[in-house]
């Protein structure tokens, strides 16, 4: 054990980036399956539930109710989630369709219409030194909204054969497994919240613990399904490439907009990380709602890669981040 962590240590890779990897790895050989998986779905939504217990003990109810109040910083990432990545999304087909074929642009396309990751962008947001308050407001509105708006939003920009229905559960599911952890560990913070501020590794270990839990079991899932036999190599490096770009892309948007309408440090890391990710978990089951037949695997596999690649790059982002922040508080 003393010699891994020696070696992650000496690493020039983030251990963070390496053990994401590693769950990437892990899934592709030895997918959750049968009993384990459904075991697992249900480690996901405690981890989950926990880690934002963990955020309501640690926030002062005064900057969380500061956090609801920041309109400004809502509207903008909202406004990233459903307005300028849907733009982007239709922008991009004339180059990328004649490449990919119609089935997987339909795919990225798509996926420039869910809404934002929770979980993960909040996490992220938290590593970096960021305004989680902010964040955790904004990304559950996201989820909150996009049960409505994405289905919209396919409808008005994509072709589906089948109607379109809303399923109400993600709506309980957010409430239940994100706002009211949130709450109850606000509520509980009198009691718990000096525990945890003197044993800050916790919350660390769970913000990191959680988002690499969720790649295994979202991969898992991937390869369950035999996604990755569905296209050709070829396909399948021209997403990744074009999902690289995007990430790419969208991160320097969602920096240099919000720092040029002066946004605070803070608010800029919030919207950087809550504008540019896309959920899985909320994409994948309406997908298989809105789209009906074999379209299906083709729709959601750029989703797929787009999730990998944004918690890579994010997971880097938010490290360097976190470290200019506690370098700049010991200086």
């Amino acid at each position: 054990m003393r010699v891994a962590r020696d070696w992650f240590n000496r690493s020039p890779v983030d251990g963070f980036i390496l053990a994401i990897l590693g769950a990437v790895i892990v899934a592709a050989l030895l997918p959750a399956k049968g009993d384990a998986a459904e075991v697992l779905d249900w480690v996901v939504v405690v981890a989950i539930a926990a880690l934002f217990f963990l955020y309501g003990t640690r926030l002062h109810p005064r900057e969380a109710l500061d956090g609801l109040k920041h309109w400004r910083l809502h509207l903008t990432i909202l406004a990233f989630t459903f307005v300028v990545f849907p733009l982007v999304g239709l922008a991009i087909g004339p180059l990328v369709e004649p490449i990919v074929g119609d089935d997987l642009y339909a795919g990225l396309l798509f996926l420039c219409l869910v809404p934002s990751t929770v979980q993960s962008s909040i996490a992220f947001t938290s590593i970096a030194r960021g305004n989680v308050p902010g964040a955790i407001v904004s990304a559950s509105a996201s989820n909150i909204l996009g049960v409505v708006l994405t289905p919209l939003l396919v409808v008005l920009l994509m072709t589906t054969d089948g109607d379109v229905t809303i399923d109400g559960t993600s709506v309980l599911k957010i409430l239940g497994q994100i706002l009211l952890p949130f709450i109850v560990g606000q509520i509980a913070r009198p009691w718990v919240g000096p525990f945890f501020a003197r044993h800050a590794k916790i919350t660390k270990l769970a913000d990191r613990g959680t988002i690499v839990l969720v790649v295994y079991v979202a991969f898992s899932e991937g390869v369950r399904e035999g996604i990755w036999s569905i296209v050709d190599a070829g396909q399948l490096v021209a997403v990744a490439v074009i999902s690289l770009i995007l990430v790419l892309v969208m991160l320097v948007v969602t920096r240099w907009v919000p720092q040029r309408l002066g946004f605070s440090r803070e608010d800029v890391i919030a919207i950087q990380f809550c504008g540019t990710k896309k959920s899985l978990a909320t994409g994948l089951p309406m997908a298989t709602v809105l789209f009906a037949g074999s379209t299906v695997g083709l729709i959601v596999l750029p989703l797929m890669i787009f999730h990998q690649i944004q918690l890579i790059l994010c997971s880097w982002l938010a490290t360097r981040y976190g470290r200019e922040a506690d370098a700049a508080t010991v200086s």
